[in-house]
């Protein structure tokens, strides 16, 4: 299996198994994010070094509107997909196995985590990658310290609030909050 093929399975939710082939792809595919994210965090960078190290990290342009406040986090990279105008804030960690989809204009707060991958309940299976992907829409807002678990799917246009552990689908121009996290209301003129 090439690297190609274990992203892309990953994005489809294949598990890969402790130990296997696969999973020490996945451990090789790490030490090149870690070598990227140590020069990106290691000093000061300007906002087109930023663009250029974080493009190489997630071997995918960015725009000129994106922005990035280091320090970053990810063990892949390469299965973060970002749209137009998307800023992320300090210290937030993406574990994006599974998948990490952000639409134009969202902005992600500082210290956010997005999960995609869980490990078998089992414990003879707890070594095991389970991933699925998340996907957060246009014009969302996830406030800092939130964590997003994996396959969760948050719409258009919606908030999460400042440490709210979303565990559940999001919908559109909605307003969680809370561990879990609960719709609190729906933001006016908005769907």
């Amino acid at each position: 299996m090439n690297e190609y093929e274990l992203l892309n399975g990953m994005r489809n939710g294949r598990q890969i198994i402790g130990g296997s082939e696969e999973h020490k792809l996945m451990y090789d595919i790490s030490l090149s994010a870690m070598r990227l994210l140590a020069e990106l965090n290691g000093g000061f960078r300007s906002c087109e070094e930023i663009r250029r190290l974080f493009s190489e990290l997630t071997g995918r342009d960015v725009d000129e509107k994106f922005m990035l406040f280091p320090p970053f986090y990810t063990e892949c990279g390469k299965n973060i997909f970002l749209g137009d105008d998307v800023f992320i804030n300090f210290g937030c960690h993406f574990q994006d196995w599974g998948g990490i989809y952000i639409g134009s204009g969202s902005r992600i707060g500082s210290c956010t985590v997005l999960a995609t991958v869980n490990h078998c309940l089992e414990p003879r299976d707890r070594a095991n990658c389970c991933p699925q992907p998340i996907h957060i829409g246009k014009n969302v807002w996830i406030g800092s310290h939130a964590t997003v678990l994996p396959g969760i799917d948050i719409g258009d246009n919606a908030v999460v609030a400042a440490g709210a552990v979303v565990s559940k689908d999001v919908p559109p121009g909605a307003v969680v909050g809370g561990v879990p996290a609960k719709v609190i209301k729906y933001i006016d003129g908005v769907v």
